[in-house]
């Protein structure tokens, strides 16, 4: 990536404009990498931005010395050219250590490494474990007969009458994403974090709308408002009764030194550890079920031995990352990436989903998904560089004991809409759908 300071923006092709629902984004990037290594789009609220696209060119981007995280890189944002209640804004501006450089952001790493330990990691198995058998049972309880749905139920997709294949011993039909994927990560990040029962799907539903793309100025603003409000809720509540949890340790290194960690970094951090700690391994769970229901053949890989669970979750993660264009890394001078100069504080996604199936580095086979896959390179998806999500292990703990669970528990689980009919959720930061009807086979 060679300095050209001297460069005005430069690309071929006129700028692609993201679809902020995150509809066909895999064939999105296609036409996208197929444009370059970086490409300039156009963001919701018509800000300009660049999209890094393929493999090498993204992990070299990711740890570049002249790329920075903090907004006030970001020239837009900086001179007010970027809307209020810009859908983005949270991601982009929240006090944590994914929006903070050098000191600062080994300072707040530092303050949360403890809980992400090898060794504390390892020491949660048991109790994913414990988690993933109740949700199981749960999730059996939840299924219903196909003539209990209605089309609300399924987001008016049909039941699949071939998916469904008519094997005896049915179950019914069950959101493995409400009732599965989802709870499992927002209980054990939020055990981590010590928030409390009650303010769990409260907390869901205000992550889920920060990730989404489509929200409108109003209720940005509304969102922003209320998760700051429940965050606050846990602090009070952990200054109260302080606990074995993340938030009562970075209370108590604030207690001890408030130099360490301002009020908004506290919040700050916490929402990220509750946006990244389960909204990533709830798309993993999803996405990697969803390839495997599509696939048999790659299901029967992984029972004949030939494949295992660690398989299943890295190729998940490559063939369709949890997260598709994360926002946001700024260069600090005109840098060039590819063919195209990007201007010093433009602001940049990483494309994960499109380096995934990056021809250049997984072969011409890049779209297909493979169980068996020994790729030379290792997957992008938690990121690389000083960045590199924290949370890596957990959620690799998770996703290899939920999927073994569940398999273990229905092994002739089955879609019971077809996969390109389930309603996505409406962003191009998260990838996943919005649903998961399964039918249930009782072994």
């Amino acid at each position: 990536m060679p300095d050209r300071s001297d460069a005005s923006p430069s690309s071929s092709s006129a700028p692609y404009t993201l679809d902020p629902t995150g509809a066909g984004q895999h064939a999105a990037n296609e036409r996208l990498r197929a444009q370059g290594a970086a490409v300039p789009i156009v963001l919701p609220g018509e800000v300009a931005a660049v999209a890094v696209t393929r493999y090498e060119e993204l992990k070299e981007f990711l740890a570049h010395p002249d790329v920075a995280k903090n907004a006030r890189h970001f020239t837009a944002l900086r001179e007010g050219a970027v809307p209020d209640g810009w859908p983005l804004t949270t991601l982009a501006t929240v006090e944590s250590m994914t929006t903070a450089d050098g000191d600062d952001h080994r300072r707040l790493r530092g303050l949360v490494t403890q809980v992400f330990t090898p060794r504390r990691i390892e020491g949660l198995r048991p109790r994913v474990e414990e988690l993933t058998a109740e949700l199981l049972d749960a999730l059996g309880e939840a299924a219903l007969d196909e003539s209990a749905l209605d089309g609300a139920a399924l987001n008016g997709a049909a039941l699949d009458g071939a998916a469904l294949g008519g094997e005896t011993g049915a179950a019914g039909v069950a959101d493995l994403r409400e009732h599965f994927a989802l709870p499992l990560p927002m209980a054990v990040i939020s055990e981590l974090l010590g928030v409390d029962p009650d303010l769990q799907g409260r907390l869901h539903e205000l992550s889920h709308a920060i990730v989404s793309t489509t929200t409108t100025p109003e209720h940005v603003l509304a969102v922003n408002r209320d998760m700051a409000g429940v965050l606050s809720t846990v602090v009070a509540r952990r200054r109260a009764a302080p606990g074995n949890d993340l938030t009562s340790a970075l209370l108590a290194a604030q207690a001890e030194d408030g130099d360490r960690l301002t009020d908004g970094e506290l919040v700050g951090t916490l929402l990220l550890m509750v946006v990244a700690g389960h909204e990533t391994t709830l798309n993993l769970i999803t996405n990697a079920v969803r390839a495997l229901c599509t696939d048999r053949e790659q299901l029967a890989l992984v029972r004949a031995g030939k494949a295992d669970w660690g398989d299943v979750v890295e190729e998940t993660l490559r063939y369709d990352s949890p997260v598709s264009f994360f926002p946001f890394r700024y260069p600090v001078r005109d840098l060039a990436v590819g063919d195209t100069v990007i201007p010093r504080g433009t602001p940049v996604l990483a494309s994960y989903t499109s380096a995934g199936r990056d021809e250049r580095a997984y072969g011409p086979d890049a779209s297909r998904f493979d169980v068996t896959r020994r790729p030379a390179v290792r997957h992008l998806s938690f990121g690389h560089g000083p960045h590199y999500c924290l949370g890596a292990a957990l959620a690799r703990l998770e996703a290899t004991i939920a999927l073994a669970a569940l398999f273990d528990r229905y092994p002739d689980l089955t879609l019971a809409v077809p996969d390109h009919e389930l309603p996505r959720h409406p962003s191009f930061v998260g990838n996943s759908t919005e649903t998961l009807p399964v039918r249930l086979h009782r072994p």
